[in-house]
C-alpha cells in the first residue's frame, strides 16, 4: 500500500508529496557501464547470481570477442546454502584474475542482492586481498545492489569507496574538484571553458586513469556534474572540502549557472563569466532555437528512476517551452538540488518516491505527449499510445555543457518527431 506525505517547502519551492510503494528500476550494477568506460584501467568483479551476469553483459552489448573490464564471480548452490567458502572462492578468482590481467590499476569487488542476503562481507575480503597485493594496485568495495539503491545510485556507492584513498590536499589555497562521471569530450570542454575564467587547478573525479587521485583537504571546492551523489558528498565534506551549491549542467541556463557558481568561489563575477564565455553561449542558444521547435507547447511526465529529473524538467521547461505535468525523482536530497528547487518554483507537481500503479494511473490520466521512465516500463506504455524516452539513454550519453544542449534536447525530441512521421505514414 502507498503511503503519501505532502510535505510544504518555504518561500518558492515547489511543494513536495513522499510517496512509498512498488517502484520500478534498474539495479545499482547498471553503473559499472559508464563507471568501467571512465576509469580505464580499473576492473569491476560483481559478486553475484548469473542473473547479474546476464545483465551486466546485455547493458554493455559487449562482443564475445571483447575483453571487457568486468566480470561476475558467480555465487552456486552451494555458495548460497553456506556449504562453501566464499570467502576462499573470491581470493582464488581474483588472484587469477589478476594473473591475466596485470594492467588492472584498480579492483572494484561489487556486492549484488545476493551476496547481501549471504552477507558476505566484501568490505573486509578488499582490506584482506589488499593486504596480500599490496602495492599492485588498489582494491576497494561498493555495494550495487538493487534491493535498496536505483541504477545512478551505484556511481554514488563507487566513488564513496575511493574517497579514502584520495590523498590530504594543501590547507592553503583553492583547488576545485568536479565530481561525477562525464565523457572525455565534456570534460576537455570544461576544462577549456574553467580555463576561460582562470580557474586552473581543476580536478575531476573520478579520472580516466585510476592512480590519477584529486587531494581533498579544506582548500577543495566540489562542483558536482551529477545530481546522485549525497554520500560522495558527505564523504569528502569529512575530508574538509566544501561544496559549491549550484544548478545542474543541463541546458544553457543551468551550465551558465553552474560556472557562475564555480567562479563566484574565485572572485569573478556572473557578468564576467558570461562575457568570457559568450561565444559557446551564443553557439549553444543557436543549436538550441532549431530542435526546441519540436518541443514547444507539448506536455511531458517524468516517472521516477536517475535522479536527474529536477534539472532536466527545468531545462525542457525554461529552455524548450514544455509543460510539466508531473515530476517525480527516487529520491530528493534537499541540499544537492536547492538551486533546482529555487528554479522550479512553487505550482510543479513534485514528488519523491514511488508507487508504482498510483504513478501508472496519473500518466494514463495525464495523458502527456512524452513520459520519461525506465525501460521495463516504456513498452507497456508505448502499447498505450502513449510516446516514452528511457532515463537511461540520458545516463549514457554526453549530455551535460554548453556544446551537448541542443543535442539533450535532441533526445527528447527525437520519440515526438518518430510520432509524427508514423502519423504522416498511416495517412499516405
Amino acid at each position: 500500500m502507498s503511503q503519501l506525505i505532502a510535505r510544504a517547502d518555504p518561500g518558492e519551492f515547489p511543494n513536495v508529496t513522499t510517496e512509498r510503494g512498488e517502484r520500478a528500476v534498474f539495479c545499482g550494477l547498471t553503473s559499472i557501464i559508464w563507471l568501467h568506460r571512465r576509469i580505464q584501467d580499473a576492473f569491476f568483479l560483481v559478486v553475484g547470481s548469473r542473473t547479474c551476469a546476464h545483465l551486466l553483459q546485455s547493458a554493455a552489448g559487449v562482443m564475445i570477442f571483447a575483453e571487457p573490464r568486468f566480470a561476475t564471480a558467480i555465487l552456486g548452490e552451494r555458495d548460497l546454502a553456506g556449504m562453501a567458502d566464499c570467502h576462499e572462492e573470491l581470493d582464488r578468482v581474483v588472484s587469477e584474475l589478476l594473473e591475466r590481467r596485470p594492467d588492472i590499476r584498480r579492483l572494484f569487488l561489487v556486492g549484488s542482492c545476493p551476496s547481501e542476503v549471504i552477507k558476505l562481507d566484501l568490505a573486509n575480503a578488499a582490506t584482506r586481498l589488499q593486504r596480500e597485493h599490496e602495492n599492485r594496485l588498489r582494491i576497494s568495495a561498493f555495494s550495487g545492489s538493487g534491493i535498496e539503491t536505483t541504477f545512478t545510485q551505484g556511481e554514488d556507492q563507487c566513488l564513496t569507496s575511493m574517497v579514502p584513498d584520495l590523498p590530504e590536499g594543501s590547507e592553503t589555497g583553492q583547488r576545485l574538484m568536479v565530481v561525477g562521471t562525464l565523457a572525455d569530450i565534456v570534460e576537455e570542454q570544461f576544462r577549456r571553458h574553467f580555463s576561460q575564467l582562470g580557474i586552473t587547478e581543476v580536478d575531476f573525479f573520478p579520472a580516466a586513469r585510476a592512480d590519477d587521485l584529486p587531494p581533498v583537504g579544506p582548500g577543495t571546492r566540489i562542483l558536482l556534474a551529477q545530481p546522485y551523489l549525497s554520500d560522495t558528498v558527505s564523504a569528502l565534506i569529512k575530508r574538509g572540502a566544501k561544496l559549491i551549491t549550484a544548478p545542474f549542467p543541463l541546458g544553457v541556463d543551468g551550465t551558465l549557472a553552474w560556472f557562475q557558481a564555480a567562479a563566484g568561489e574565485w572572485g569573478v563575477t556572473p557578468a564576467q563569466v558570461e562575457e568570457a564565455l559568450a561565444i559557446p553561449i551564443a553557439r549553444a542558444q543557436k543549436s538550441l532555437a532549431k530542435v526546441k521547435e519540436s518541443l514547444q507547447g507539448r506536455s511531458i511526465h517524468f516517472l521516477p528512476d536517475s535522479q536527474l529529473e529536477l534539472p532536466l524538467a527545468r531545462f525542457l521547461r525554461d529552455e524548450c517551452d514544455m509543460t510539466l505535468l508531473e515530476v517525480a525523482t527516487p529520491y530528493l536530497d534537499q541540499t544537492l538540488m536547492a538551486p533546482e528547487l529555487a528554479k522550479l518554483g512553487a505550482g510543479v507537481s513534485l514528488v519523491e518516491g514511488s508507487d508504482l500503479d498510483s504513478a501508472l494511473s496519473r500518466v494514463r490520466a495525464h495523458r502527456p505527449d512524452l513520459t520519461v521512465c525506465g525501460m521495463g516500463i516504456a513498452n507497456p506504455l508505448e502499447a498505450e499510445g502513449l510516446r516514452t524516452k528511457w532515463s537511461i539513454e540520458l545516463i549514457f550519453t554526453p549530455v551535460q555543457g554548453f556544446d551537448q544542449a541542443a543535442d539533450l534536447a535532441g533526445l527528447f525530441a527525437r520519440p515526438l518527431m518518430r510520432e509524427r512521421r508514423l502519423e504522416v505514414g498511416s495517412w499516405s
